[in-house]
């Protein structure tokens, strides 16, 4: 993300040189390198900002959508504190837990319960669209690897 707003940035800066070298001669010229947006305390990246639908859990008070904000912990997710600590703690181990189970891996055939849940939003500044459910063990190692972002589901 951060490759490709410096890219633009620079690109933009040549566009603007060559467009209006007279522009440039009279206003004050601009300060290079341009300094780009730091990322924010909460991530590498930037904040992170989810919304976390859950539906067919048996837990009437874990269905239904939640937001969770991380950095300070926050929105109407039941577990926010925790949830962000363990968003944290993958993003140190350099885990991607939105990343779906790749299609040639190998998976238990079980099957956790009708479970789904869909994650949409930003991770660390990093978009998010991920889908879950418990429909295999890969499935169901997945969800259990986000508790508690995602409920405990029996």
């Amino acid at each position: 993300m951060l490759r490709r707003l410096a890219l633009t940035a620079v690109v933009s800066l040549a566009v603007l040189s060559a467009a209006a070298p007279a522009a440039t001669a009279v206003s004050r010229p601009l300060p290079l390198p341009i300094p780009l947006p730091l990322p924010g305390p909460e991530g590498e990246d930037g904040p992170t900002r989810l919304t976390i639908t859950v539906s067919d859990s048996g837990d009437p008070a874990a269905e239904g959508t939640f937001e969770l904000r991380c950095a300070p912990a926050g929105g109407t997710h039941p577990a926010a504190g925790r949830a962000c600590e363990r968003l944290e703690e993958l993003a140190d181990e350099g885990e991607d837990p939105f990343a779906p189970v790749p299609p040639d891996a190998l998976c238990t055939l079980q099957h956790g319960g009708p479970a789904a849940a869909r994650i949409t939003g930003t991770w660390n500044g990093r978009s998010i669209d991920a889908v879950f459910d418990r429909t295999n063990g890969c499935e169901i190692s997945r969800w259990n690897d986000l508790r508690p972002v995602l409920p405990n589901v029996r």
